[in-house]
């Protein structure tokens, strides 16, 4: 995918977890907080809600070019190019350090995590927002179970932890983390101003990015139709369970 489509999927994800993260951004201290760091916020999306004074919100992410647009969505924020795994910022700095669909990408989540926790003052938090759990995935009609399986591998080949979801409290707990909560989120929607046929698109944006030089092409385009028709029948069913975790530094 180009950098638009990139935000265009970025943009729906955050539109799926937009009320649970509200909810658990606000109980971590949100409103109060003096400095909030975002690990891995790419375009923008999810910083582009946070309402917070200026120099306030940070945000990193090792795409440069991602945080060429995410200047654009996020003037407020104070944006560094770095990489996850050594976070250049001192230890205590901040007040609340999150992350959205990122520790899957991680090449050492347990390593991202760490110091996520080395940057948060003690008494502070580290959220997880979501996390998927491929291993749970369910899709119908069943003749399209053969897609999500394939897209899971190829998701798997790019380096993607495919399963983190379900291994965040335990992740958290190893990390040293006081666990305040963690569970599966409810998610889904089409994101504000969006129609049922732009959800669509984006989503066959994505499979065709996940699964081209993967599959042979017909198969692709077979299973393209098959879900487009699904779709549009009504019978069309894609669930990946998607987890956070929500701890306080000691």
């Amino acid at each position: 995918m180009d950098l638009s489509q990139t935000h265009a999927r970025y943009t729906q994800q955050a539109s799926w977890t937009a009320p649970a993260r509200r909810h658990l951004l606000t109980a971590a201290g949100l409103p109060n907080a003096r400095r909030v760091l975002e690990v891995g916020c790419g375009t923008g999306a999810v910083l582009n809600g946070l309402r917070l004074p200026v120099r306030c919100l940070h945000g990193l992410d090792i795409d440069r070019a991602a945080l060429q647009l995410a200047r654009q969505h996020a003037p407020q924020a104070v944006l560094a190019a770095s990489d996850a795994h050594r976070l250049p910022y001192p230890d205590a700095y901040f007040d609340i350090a999150y992350c959205h669909f990122v520790l899957l990408w991680l090449a050492d989540p347990a390593r991202g995590l760490a110091e996520m926790c080395r940057v948060v003052r003690p008494g502070g938090a580290v959220l997880a927002l979501a996390e998927p759990d491929y291993s749970q995935r369910e899709d119908e009609p069943t003749e399209l179970a053969a897609l999500g399986h394939a897209q899971t591998a190829a998701l798997q080949a790019r380096g993607a932890h495919t399963s983190i979801g379900g291994q965040l409290a335990a992740l958290f707990a190893a990390a040293g983390l006081q666990l305040v909560d963690a569970g599966l989120l409810q998610t889904g929607g089409l994101a504000i101003g969006a129609s049922a046929a732009q959800a669509a698109a984006a989503e066959a944006s994505t499979l065709r990015a996940d699964l081209s030089g993967r599959v042979p092409p017909e198969q692709l385009e077979r299973w393209l139709a098959q879900d487009a028709a699904a779709s549009a029948a009504g019978t069309r069913r894609l669930h990946v369970p998607t987890y956070f975790a929500f701890g306080r530094v000691l």
